[in-house]
């Protein structure tokens, strides 16, 4: 069978897995503290068929060779952890870390989730949790009592409670950081977990180690460049259409030989 039927076939999935990569990242282009995927693409091996710098006479070299590829394939996908625009909110649980830095959430299991969404509220017994329900780590409890939840840029937890003239020091709000961020594991529902890619996490106070700070009131929107995913887009599109023509050529070819023979 013709080799540029099998290249052409690694073309189109790899540009199918492109589209699936592009449609995830418009799908989430207002999800909080979203991050990007970008598709890691490679050549496949090559055929050498004469070998650059063999010798084509005793005394003449061959310059460069002669040498096929085979296609390309998908090798991963890497998230873009840039950080994306800011935004005024109105909850006072609403949180946003400027620079680097994730807020580490507590799963059901015991083990620990991170996240750069600060869509923080509530739950029943006067913890801070995700919208999911997974309580914020380290635990703070808002007395039920509280008139006035104040968050510092260092983390610093503390309530205003009706009947008391100093505000109530409630918690601190750590982050981690990781060597590797991009080698996390996205888990779904904003959340990633450590794996060893990522290196293990790095626990400290907002502000030192070269994490960022907390701002209250404002949400990290997503880093997803719309004008960005639409141009690539169109040129997955226009490679797919392409690999395809070399298909359709191939074929072509194919049948002009057979009915010529």
């Amino acid at each position: 069978m013709h080799a540029s039927l099998w290249v052409s076939q690694t073309g189109i999935s790899a540009q199918n897995t492109q589209l699936s990569a592009i449609s995830n990242n418009l799908a989430n282009i207002n999800t909080v503290g979203f991050k990007a995927d970008n598709v890691v693409f490679e050549d496949l091996f090559y055929q050498i068929q004469k070998q650059p710098g063999s010798n084509n006479t005793q005394d003449n070299e061959t310059p460069t060779g002669l040498q096929l590829g085979t296609g390309v394939r998908v090798v991963g996908t890497s998230k873009d952890f840039s950080t994306g625009a800011f935004k005024t909110t109105t909850g006072q649980y609403d949180l946003a870390v400027i620079g680097q830095g994730f807020f580490q959430v507590a799963m059901p299991d015991g083990s620990n989730a991170y996240t750069r969404n600060g869509q923080f509220q509530l739950n029943s017994n006067g913890e801070i949790v995700t919208s999911d329900g997974f309580r914020l780590e380290p635990s703070i409890e808002v007395p039920a009592e509280a008139t006035k939840v104040t968050i510092g840029q260092d983390g610093t937890v503390s309530a205003t409670i009706a009947g008391q003239a100093a505000p109530q020091e409630l918690g601190q709000i750590t982050l981690v950081n990781f060597v590797n961020p991009a080698g996390l594991s996205a888990m779904g529902q904003n959340l990633f977990a450590e794996t060893a890619s990522s290196g293990a996490a790095q626990e400290a106070t907002p502000g030192q180690d070269g994490l960022g700070t907390v701002r209250q009131f404002a949400l990290e929107a997503s880093n997803v460049n719309m004008v960005e995913e639409m141009v690539n887009m169109v040129t997955a599109q226009r490679a797919y259409e392409m690999n395809t023509k070399v298909l359709s050529s191939v074929d072509q070819m194919l049948k002009y030989t057979n009915q010529v023979l």
